[in-house]
């Protein structure tokens, strides 16, 4: 088996990985848990047909992972990911990069339904959650830089992709997580956007910073689902969120599967 050193974490909407020709279910067992996730060979060229992704064409091959952020059926809220686990599940795979997919709300201008947006910054706003692997300092090595949360490489590689598919997308954001899993009252987000947000998003920490400590590159690609709170007329109705992120996969999936393709 090749190794497998880019994975992919899928968010809301993204349940699958159309990049794989087979995949199967492997569960690694991690000091924090068993994680379930899937493995598959990632080809060199694209899907023949956005309708038929399994129609590639090319002869080289290479192992990816993918894993479900929610799990399987959506079943766990952004508060309750074991992170840890899963952070620690890729890294004894021998994953090296992340792309991590987040569906989020727009608060910026350019940020509404259905951009895409390849952040550069987060603001933490989430509270009692497993924040780091350093649960006692092995002196200042403990102490780990994040002052850019994000890999600017593999922050490029996603730009990159999605210029190679014609498909536009903002390149820079900055990505304000919340605890959810309500969404944010108006007040909040007036708040989140006085910070500098021009994102909001329940799932980039603490993912980002462990994927930091354990020495993975990580970057993610932001679809953006529906205005935040407070800034269109109408309250925010979950059919018409889901209805967008449906509309933005394909996309998504197409970007991601030419981002994997460059790691070859």
């Amino acid at each position: 088996m090749s190794a497998i050193e880019t994975a992919v974490i899928g968010g809301s909407g993204f349940y699958q990985l159309n990049a794989f020709e087979n995949s199967q279910t492997q569960t690694v067992t991690t000091p924090f848990g068993d994680v379930e996730l899937e493995v598959g060979t990632v080809r060199q060229a694209l899907a023949a047909s956005d309708k038929h992704p399994s129609a590639m064409e090319g002869s080289h091959s290479k192992k990816a992972a993918f894993l479900p952020r929610h799990a399987k059926g959506h079943k766990v809220p952004p508060h309750k990911v074991n992170y840890r686990a899963n952070l620690w599940a890729l890294k004894t795979l021998g994953v090296k990069r992340i792309f991590a997919i987040n569906a989020v709300g727009g608060i910026g201008q350019q940020c509404g339904p259905g951009v895409l947006v390849v952040p550069d910054q987060i603001i933490d706003y989430t509270y009692g959650r497993e924040q780091t692997f350093a649960d006692t300092l092995e002196g200042v090595e403990s102490h780990i830089d994040f002052t850019w949360p994000y890999d600017e490489p593999l922050r490029q590689v996603l730009l990159s992709a999605a210029k190679a598919q014609g498909d536009n997308m903002l390149a820079n954001g900055c990505y304000a997580c919340t605890q959810g899993p309500r969404l944010e009252t108006a007040a909040e987000v007036q708040r989140l956007a006085r910070d500098g947000n021009t994102l909001v998003g329940m799932t980039a920490m603490p993912e980002a910073a462990l994927a930091r400590e354990l020495g993975i590159q990580y970057a993610s690609l932001c679809i953006v689902a529906n205005w935040a709170a407070g800034l269109t007329e109408a309250p925010i109705a979950i059919s018409e969120m889901m209805a967008v992120l449906n509309s933005s996969t394909a996309k998504a999936q197409r970007i991601v599967h030419q981002a994997l393709i460059s790691q070859l």
